[in-house]
């Protein structure tokens, strides 16, 4: 595995979102294992702007000509903004998932909700343990 698979600006969920501090906003995607695991994505669905999530719960949709899955919030809070790009050409997930194929801005209730998110080295462990299991 490459370091480049598992960035250390970011935090992880155990569902394979990853989430970045910017200034007062999370910018949220999927990660590279939860991406290459999916295969083409070929349609996003994002909540609008405005809409309030909560942590551990779902907000949108990610499919592949494999499976649909659903996407968890790493934090709870309100979507000030969603990667129109992604929608447009959901192929950016697969291209750049920690760059351009971002999926979504959250204005965090309690940005300290990261803190209890897995590091790079805890989630890079948890990919290793599902290789394991496969």
């Amino acid at each position: 595995m490459s370091s480049s698979e598992f960035p250390t600006d970011v935090r992880y969920t155990p569902e394979h979102e990853w989430a970045r501090l910017e200034g007062d906003l999370v910018r949220v995607g999927i990660t590279y294992y939860a991406q290459d695991s999916l295969g083409d994505v070929v349609f996003v669905e994002l909540p609008e702007a405005g809409t309030r999530v909560t942590q551990e719960a779902p907000f949108g949709e990610i499919q592949s000509p494999k499976a649909v899955s659903d996407l968890f919030a790493p934090v709870t809070g309100e979507i000030v903004e969603r990667n129109e790009e992604v929608v447009a050409a959901p192929e950016l997930v697969n291209e750049d998932p920690y760059g351009e194929g971002w999926l979504v801005a959250i204005r965090a209730d309690e940005p300290a909700e990261l803190d209890a998110l897995l590091t790079a080295r805890a989630y890079e462990e948890l990919v290793e343990s599902l290789a394991d299991e496969a």
